[in-house]
């Protein structure tokens, strides 16, 4: 009894702490929250949620409608701990719901060469425009599977499983319209693939409750119905199916985002402009809300994967806006306007009790010439603590290939603490990118790198006996490169595929990537 007083009176500290020294003036009506508030910026209790409260930067998106489907079930986080953190598995984009999991792989030495194990052939699917292979950001996941699990997987998929179908399986969602399963360690087919009717261009989630539930976003719409399901990996069973959404405020209703699960919950951001809060009961997924605003006439379109931070999401949308809501209710707590369209993923990193959040625009509705802006926020306050320019420019042709910044970018520990990676598109001259190491404290550069040409995807890190970070990407010609990450010094540079667009895994010193052409690869740092 005692305890439980203890946990009410450090609750209603932690609330009081908040609200000291702030004015807080909030009015709902049924379809719009209008919001004219601001606190004041204290220490973070880390046993705490943070605060449900609004700032004034609210008021940027002027138009925010909330709706409830579920009354019955309360909106509340169970708990906000880290689900994706107890396996070695890989079950959503950059691994876990910060986005900033390291990635870390790990060798003996200083890496000097990159080997190709295995492909595997995808085939071109149903696009003659889209192939086959992956593209962007389409990451695959990787799941060890327990000998329970393996065992319902013989049982339930029986008609579906491969001769090569092992514990250590590569599930990766393809621009052919397929999800494919294939063996890690031989690089062939461990079932038949999942068809999902259109091409996957994001990248897909698996619920870390293991209940087998999968998340896919379709990207293109190819075929009727076009939109976002759900299936069952331990029966290939289609769950749910979300058909295009009358009552979005965007016409175009792909799903690149990668669904992320917090508490009872999984947030699902969709290029439609709404943000969905699924209910999922055991393998039920039900839609308990929805988040629609507007800053103009449409919605702004949500390509990016949501982060999250405790009871607070982070994500980043078509017109360049940096959002944080509250997970509890879906209310924003503060927006900030980064200059231009931004798909690639925030990243948000605890530092000192306070989470930061990193972001970069493209170079889109600036015109032909201009900046991507690498920015960090306050994730409490949504306040900029740096912003650093890097010029770009847009390439116009038969389609137009925009500059700035596509990839999430890659927190730098062990000899790299303090430092942040980033591939950028700059287009001067021709079609040329930089890898980027910024000062993660100062926004200052550190060095630039030229690549052989630009970059979408997001550089993963791998560290040595001594906590020496070195860093693997890949770039839209099918080049692969191994950085020094302390220094920048290129270790290793070869052509290996067709168009490295996707982003890759890695597993102890091997790397799991798509390409724009048909191929998965699997390669050895060594």
């Amino acid at each position: 009894m005692q305890k439980i007083q203890l946990i009410i009176i450090l609750v209603i500290i932690g609330l009081l702490t908040f609200s000291c020294g702030s004015s807080h003036k909030t009015s709902e009506s049924k379809d719009t929250l209008n919001t004219d508030s601001t606190i004041a910026n204290d220490t973070i209790n880390i046993t705490l949620p943070h605060p449900d409260t609004s700032f004034a930067s609210v008021k940027k998106l002027k138009v925010i409608k909330i709706d409830t489907f579920l009354n019955n079930i309360s909106g509340q986080l169970e708990n906000f701990d880290n689900q994706y953190n107890e396996s070695n598995n890989i079950l959503t984009f950059r691994g876990d719901p910060s986005r900033e999991t390291s990635f870390s792989g790990k060798v003996k030495g200083t890496p000097s060469i990159v080997k190709v194990d295995w492909e595997f052939n995808t085939g071109s699917g149903m696009s003659a425009r889209w192939g086959g292979g992956s593209g962007w950001t389409g990451q695959p996941l990787y799941v060890e599977w327990s000998d329970k699990q393996m065992k319902r997987i013989k049982t339930e998929a029986a008609k579906y499983i491969k001769p090569d179908f092992s514990n250590k399986e590569i599930i990766i969602s393809s621009l052919a319209g397929k999800v494919f399963f294939i063996d890690f360690e031989t690089g062939k087919a461990s079932r038949e693939p999942y068809s999902v009717g259109n091409p996957i261009k994001g990248t897909s989630s698996i619920h870390p409750s293991m209940n087998g539930n999968m998340f896919v976003g379709q990207g293109i719409p190819d075929t009727i119905p076009f939109g976002a399901l759900v299936f069952n990996l331990y029966n290939h069973k289609e769950v749910s199916f979300f058909k295009k959404d009358a009552n979005a405020w965007r016409g175009w209703g792909a799903y690149d985002s990668s669904p992320i699960a917090v508490g009872q919950f999984i947030f699902r951001p969709g290029e439609n402009g709404s943000l969905y809060k699924l209910y999922c009961n055991g393998n039920d997924v039900t839609l308990h809300s929805t988040l629609r605003y507007r800053n103009g006439k449409g919605g702004g379109g949500i390509e990016s994967s949501m982060a999250v931070h405790r009871n607070y999401g982070y994500f980043a949308d078509n017109e360049g806006f940096i959002i944080c809501i509250n997970l509890n209710n879906l209310k924003p707590v503060w927006v900030h306007y980064n200059h231009d369209d931004t798909d690639a993923t925030v990243v948000v990193v605890e530092e000192n009790g306070i989470p930061y959040v990193y972001t970069g625009c493209e170079i889109d509705s600036q015109g032909d010439n201009g900046y991507s802006w690498f920015t960090k926020l306050n994730g409490l306050t949504g306040e900029v603590v740096w912003s650093t320019k890097i010029e770009g420019r847009c390439i116009n042709g038969e389609k137009k290939v925009e500059g700035g910044m596509f990839a999430t970018p890659l927190i730098g520990h062990g000899d790299c603490e303090g430092m942040i990676f980033s591939n950028f598109c700059l287009h001067k001259p021709g079609r040329l990118g930089e890898f980027i190491a910024f000062d993660s404290k100062t926004g200052k550069t550190i060095y630039r790198i030229p690549l052989k040409q630009y970059s979408w995807t997001s550089p993963i890190a791998v560290y040595n006996e001594k906590n020496e970070l070195f860093v693997f990407t890949g770039d839209t010609s099918g080049n692969v490169y191994l950085f020094r990450g302390k220094t920048g010094e290129m270790l290793y540079t070869s052509h290996v595929g067709s168009n490295f667009e996707s982003s890759p895994i890695i597993i102890g010193n091997k790397v799991v990537c798509g390409s724009r052409g048909t191929k998965i690869y699997k390669m050895s740092i060594e």
